[in-house]
């Protein structure tokens, strides 16, 4: 199949094509499964996961570019690309088995050279949450075609890694990317992977189009084709779902009054099911390069001025709960038996910080002015950044809200440093070295989303971080994460607010779905649609 982008002249003729495309596929070769469409609620520009860790990217590519492991309907990692592992005694050297008989979409055979290429050039040198898991990664071993061996200068914990893999373990081909400029290659748009379904459009701002994989491993999915389409606006896509045009929504795509209204409703599912392995915060970033922001006092002030518990009644449907900081509740291995909210809701606190930091009021009781990009995702972020707004002029600082589209406000938070507050979401991955501590430990590319871009470095925390991720024994790991969490929550560089769960939103229809902990991201190579 070809991977030429063809240019449709509107979303009309799209629908009224795809239609026809429905109508051929049922009269030529009658089978279950059909055309899924998935919404999307943002756009990030970019499908390469092996650059990407994001669910926005997940969300579409996981169908088609496949990882060395997933996790099972119990969260316990699983075989897709490396069929078994092990590790040394001292931890330092973990050997993976590849799957045999494996090829990509072009035709070429996956190898152990893929592996080796994407650890060492790609997850270590470009992944957001890559570089800080394979900092220690020394070489990768490629003693046969099949025999991929990682060895680390410092112990991997092999629970750490297999996690972690699941999210930042997806594969491209070598033979694409070798050479080239890997950010502007144009397979980072148009993937070429493994897995069950083949890319075969991708219109900016509309659609992306994949295909079964008649030649898969597993065997060809049930479905014909899935079509994730681009609906930013909220109201647009809840009609998308409400009329069929949608089936599913992953990961809170819809308003949370729809979310809750179609809870009601018996063609749908509306549940957190499924999401249990991505937990996430709401969170408030902090740009440390602006005086006020990098006094430790204006930042805790900050907290005390915002009423989170109203927040999550009055707006959230009280869906989430005051955090505790980066590690959530949920997280038994490693969430501190007396870890509690940090910063309680408190006005008259906030206002004697201030005072103290040296920022009185001035004229019209003001103090300073701030300027906070949302980072879109669900409505909640835009809905927190004016809850923010409103809170912070309270306490005498004026903020003005600056907008951007999904990738202009990475751009300008994580890039450019164009912030000085943002709100957006962190996402935790069972282990807080996965996706968690790198939001706090110096060293992260710039312009690596999700990552501390804050202008904010911790001597004290590095080290932990770094000590945390080399233990292996399991005891020792939660005691050290415990105090990391206390240094975090002291010193607050940024402000993980409110735990919560994501919600998806599914039409029944949709058969074997919601039966892994990671299924927005996971590859729906069983999924079927029944016909509507």
């Amino acid at each position: 199949m070809s991977t030429r982008r063809v240019v449709l002249a509107s979303l009309p003729a799209f629908l009224a094509a795809m239609q026809t495309t429905r109508e051929a596929a049922a009269q030529a070769v009658p089978r279950p499964g059909g055309i899924l469409t998935a919404h999307m609620s943002g756009e990030q520009r970019i499908l390469n996961p092996a650059l990407r860790a994001s669910t926005g990217v997940y969300a579409i590519t996981s169908k088609m570019i496949e990882a060395l492991v997933d996790l099972d309907a119990t969260g316990k990692p699983v075989p897709v690309l490396a069929t078994s592992w092990e590790s040394t005694p001292d931890g330092r050297t973990v050997t993976f088995r590849l799957r045999e008989g494996v090829t990509w979409h072009d035709g070429k055979p996956f190898s152990s050279a893929d592996v080796q290429y994407n650890a060492m050039e790609l997850w270590k040198k470009h992944l957001n949450y890559g570089t800080q898991l394979q900092q220690y990664l020394d070489a990768v071993g490629t003693p046969d075609p099949h025999t991929a061996v990682f060895r680390y200068a410092r112990p991997m914990p092999l629970d750490l890694l297999l996690r972690a893999l699941c999210d930042l373990g997806y594969v491209v081909p070598r033979h694409l990317f070798e050479g080239t400029n890997v950010l502007e290659n144009p397979a980072n748009t148009a993937p070429v992977g493994t897995g069950p379904f083949k890319f075969v459009q991708y219109e900016r701002g509309q659609y992306v189009i994949a295909e079964r994989n008649l030649s898969h491993w597993r065997g060809a999915p049930p479905l014909d084709r899935i079509v994730w389409r681009f609906i930013t606006d909220r109201s647009a896509a809840t009609a998308a779902i409400e009329t069929g045009q949608v089936q599913v929504s992953t990961y809170n795509g819809i308003g949370l009054a729809d979310l809750d209204r179609l809870g009601k409703d018996p063609r749908f599912t509306v549940t957190t099911h499924g999401s249990e392995a991505n937990a996430f915060n709401n969170t408030l970033e902090f740009n440390h390069r602006r005086r006020e922001l990098a006094d430790v006092r204006v930042r805790r002030a900050i907290a005390h001025a915002i009423d989170v518990p109203f927040f999550i009644e009055n707006f959230l449907y009280g869906q989430g709960k005051p955090a505790a900081g980066p590690i959530p509740s949920t997280s038994a291995a490693f969430f501190p038996a007396d870890a509690k909210p940090p910063y309680a809701f408190d006005k008259r606190r906030a206002e004697a910080l201030l005072d103290e930091a040296g920022f009185r009021r001035g004229a019209g009781g003001v103090r300073f002015a701030l300027r906070l990009v949302p980072i879109p995702n669900g409505e909640d972020v835009p809905l927190l950044a004016t809850f923010v707004q409103q809170s912070l002029q309270a306490v005498g600082i004026r903020v003005e809200i600056v907008n951007y589209d999904a990738a202009g406000a990475l751009t300008a938070v994580y890039r450019d440093w164009n912030f000085d507050l943002a709100t957006g979401w962190h996402q935790y991955r069972g282990d807080p070295a996965v996706s968690t501590t790198v939001w706090y430990r110096s060293g992260s590319p710039k312009g690596a989303p999700w990552t501390n871009q804050w202008g904010w470095q911790s001597d004290k925390v590095d080290a932990l971080t770094d000590q945390a991720a080399s233990e292996t024994d399991p005891a020792k790991r939660k005691a050290l994460y415990a105090e990391w969490l206390h240094a975090v929550n002291e010193e607050l560089p940024i402000w993980m607010a409110i735990e919560r769960e994501f919600q998806t939103i599914i039409s029944k229809r949709v058969g074997n779905a919601l039966n892994t902990p990671r299924w927005g991201s996971a590859d729906w190579h069983d999924t079927t649609l029944a016909p509507g």
